[in-house]
């Protein structure tokens, strides 16, 4: 099974193999970067219409060099408050089949404390995170939940959870489309 992913970002390439390898045999993905087209910081809507477009500039650039594949994949990490009055960061997933069906799913989420927000608008929260704790990249690889968590959970786990959650339209057919 060939999908593109719209990312070269490894951790999220991981928790995407590992959400569709529960489901499907033989999965390769082949992490290709597209654009959001939405904001470097996304937040509320933005975090799902970036991982939409991320899809289509994927679909765009898949039929330009003549690449076909069974999934075009993409996810978007961003901060909403739309469910309630506190700041949560989620991870996006959007699947879309090659027949053009779309899936979403989200991850669980980690509060934000309101004292950064300001600063993560403007910035990134990777960004603002390295700050805070005096490193290098922590939105890379395991991702700072990872250390947040103490190494609970990962960026790949936040990642191959968000797709399972999309998943759930493509693994049980009509019943649940």
């Amino acid at each position: 099974m060939k999908i593109l992913m719209a990312t070269k970002n490894p951790g999220k390439i991981q928790g995407a193999k590992e959400a569709f390898e529960k489901y499907f045999e033989d999965v390769q993905i082949e992490g290709i970067p597209t654009e959001s087209d939405v904001s470097n910081q996304p937040f509320n809507e933005e975090i799902f219409e970036g991982a939409k477009n991320r899809v289509k500039n994927l679909k765009e650039y898949a039929k330009k060099n003549n690449i076909q594949a069974d999934f075009y994949i993409a996810s978007e990490a961003g901060i909403q408050n739309l469910l309630c009055d506190e700041w949560i960061e989620i991870n996006a997933a959007v699947i879309e089949d090659k027949q053009g069906f779309q899936s979403v799913g989200t991850s669980q989420g980690f509060q934000i404390p309101d004292k950064y927000i300001k600063e993560i608008k403007e910035t990134e929260l990777g960004i603002v995170m390295d700050k805070i704790f005096s490193k290098d990249n922590l939105g890379k690889g395991k991702g700072g939940i990872s250390f947040l968590t103490h190494g609970e959970i990962t960026r790949i786990d936040l990642t191959r959870n968000a797709f399972i959650m999309a998943l759930t339209s493509h693994i049980n057919g009509e019943v649940w489309r």
